[in-house]
């Protein structure tokens, strides 16, 4: 890309990997976040072999060690593992940690969220995320090269930029610039999150790995895997329920409730429930694949233009993958209209099957490879056009 202004919209994971990768390949970025600061919200990220190895690729010429400033907080699950909800009978084991890193050539590593966006913003100078920065709307202009893009924010100001990206989630402002206004579909599930220290569970196995707990239907599960060095246990549960009221997605849940949905469950299952001293509750929604990302100048990545359920654990990973590959798409080409048009021939096809097979949820349920989805490497895929010879 010609020499020119990129602005990012949305300072999360996928915002701020793409102002670091853009940056390693010589591009001037900013970073709009409507919030004051990075505070430390969430719980888990669960980031498998693809998503690290995106995220080593990011280290050079940085400061270095971002690899290593995630390995040093996070816990690597030593095997993912299937067990029927109310027998506890295995239906698979895949092994991870060292062998997830020599088949995959990095590990999963799985840490809490905020140790994730922290690193992250380490890696960025201060002046490129500009917080409080509110965006109203967006004008995505046109294809042509003179025609920028035009972001209004809230307190009345302006601003050009020849490429903007609209990593602000699965609420997008600029995607309902460039498509119109739509609304997510609530899935019928919801899902409790909840995290345990693991010296709570004693006697509980298998704590040093992922472990998935299927359920009597589709809908419900349990699943656990260690935090922070293995020192704290995430557990996510979820079960089908008809409506959702509540005016936020994520609100303080019931710990009672939640022991409650699952008493048939085999009692490890439960034991890891009766660890829990408080829960958040949140809705499940989601949106089909979108038939294209990009209009004018404007182009989307992550939740943004493929929100997914958490099934497959590939929400932050998909959106880790977009930046990477995007800013090399980017690098590659002098004509922004020319790098997007490589970025969604490379990226849609992939995060639209990871779309639908996580609302399938039958991912790994028995034995079967996680290959096609942890063996992808962004730092790899080719940068030509398609329908162009490289």
């Amino acid at each position: 890309m010609g020499a020119g202004t990129v602005a990012v919209v949305g300072g999360g994971i996928g915002g701020l990997t793409a102002a670091i990768a853009l940056r390693a390949q010589g591009i001037d970025v900013v970073v709009h976040e409507q919030a004051s600061r990075f505070a430390r919200v969430g719980a888990d990220i669960n980031l498998t072999p693809n998503a690290v190895r995106a995220l080593d690729g990011l280290g050079d010429g940085l400061g270095g060690g971002l690899g290593e400033r995630l390995r040093e907080n996070a816990a690597r699950p030593r095997y993912r593992i299937s067990r029927t909800w109310d027998t506890g009978v295995e239906t698979s084991r895949i092994a991870m940690g060292e062998d997830a890193e020599i088949r995959y050539g990095a590990p999963q590593l799985t840490l809490h969220r905020g140790d994730l966006i922290s690193a992250l913003e380490d890696r960025l100078p201060a002046a490129t995320v500009r917080f409080g920065s509110r965006i109203e709307s967006v004008d995505p202009g046109g294809a042509t090269d003179s025609d920028g893009a035009v972001l209004r924010f809230a307190d009345g100001s302006a601003e050009e930029a020849d490429l903007v990206i609209g990593a602000d989630g699965i609420h997008s402002r600029v995607r309902t610039a460039m498509f119109g206004a739509e609304r997510p579909t609530f899935t019928g599930v919801v899902a409790f999150r909840s995290v345990v220290p693991a010296s709570r569970l004693t006697g509980v196995p298998n704590l040093d790995s992922f472990t998935k707990w299927w359920g009597p239907d589709r809908s419900t599960q349990i699943v656990t895997f260690p935090l922070t060095r293995g020192e704290e246990i995430f557990v996510f549960a979820t079960v089908g329920q008809e409506e959702w009221t509540e005016e936020s997605w994520t609100t303080p849940g019931s710990v009672d409730e939640l022991r409650a949905l699952y008493e048939g469950f085999h009692p490890e299952a439960r034991a890891l429930l009766e660890g829990c001293d408080e829960t958040l509750k949140s809705a499940l929604y989601v949106r089909d694949p979108l038939a294209e990302w990009s209009a004018g100048r404007a182009v989307l990545l992550g939740d943004a233009c493929h929100p997914m359920m958490p099934f497959m654990a590939q929400g932050a990973g998909q959106a880790i993958e977009d930046a990477v590959v995007l800013s090399r798409m980017l690098a590659a080409h002098a004509r922004a209209a020319d790098a997007v048009r490589a970025y969604e021939a490379e990226r849609r096809p992939r995060t639209a099957r990871i779309q639908i097979g996580s609302r399938g949820n039958d991912w790994l349920k028995s034995e079967g490879s996680g290959d096609w989805v942890y063996g992808y490497d962004a730092w790899s895929v080719p940068t030509t056009v398609p329908g162009t010879v490289a």
